[in-house]
């Protein structure tokens, strides 16, 4: 597997990560703190699925880095999908942008489905991308 992805480099996960994925192998990675790729070692995903992974934080670290404000609305059916967990919170409406824009970048299908304004910021973050 490659060590970045878009620019980011991948890391192993730290003592406090490790355990945090051990308990949730479910959680295939993260966009660490540090700005760096952290992919879960327990995870059942393949090595190609982990590939994924990876460019889905690289470009919620991206987005992020780059203080990428989109202006799109989340319907109902996305927020939806994010019930019980950070990103069904208001105050993290951003984080869920990202999130959604990440996975319909890399063909995630669990970002639900895009409306017109939200396809022109991906098609946008997919051109400004590094490669």
């Amino acid at each position: 597997m490659p060590d970045t992805f878009h620019g980011y480099e991948t890391r192993k996960p730290f003592a406090g990560e490790d355990a945090y994925f051990k308990k949730n192998a479910h959680v295939a990675g993260m966009a660490g703190e540090d700005g760096r790729i952290v992919l879960n070692p327990y995870s059942k995903n393949t090595p190609q699925q982990q590939q994924v992974v990876a460019r889905n934080e690289a470009i919620r670290i991206w987005l992020k880095d780059n203080k990428v404000k989109p202006k799109f609305k989340v319907t109902p059916e996305q927020l939806k999908l994010f019930k019980g967990t950070i990103y069904e919170k208001p105050e993290n409406i951003l984080q869920l942008k990202h999130t959604l824009m990440a996975r319909w970048l890399t063909g995630d299908p669990s970002g639900g489905t895009q409306t017109e304004m939200q396809k022109k910021w991906a098609e946008w973050a997919k051109k400004e991308l590094p490669r």
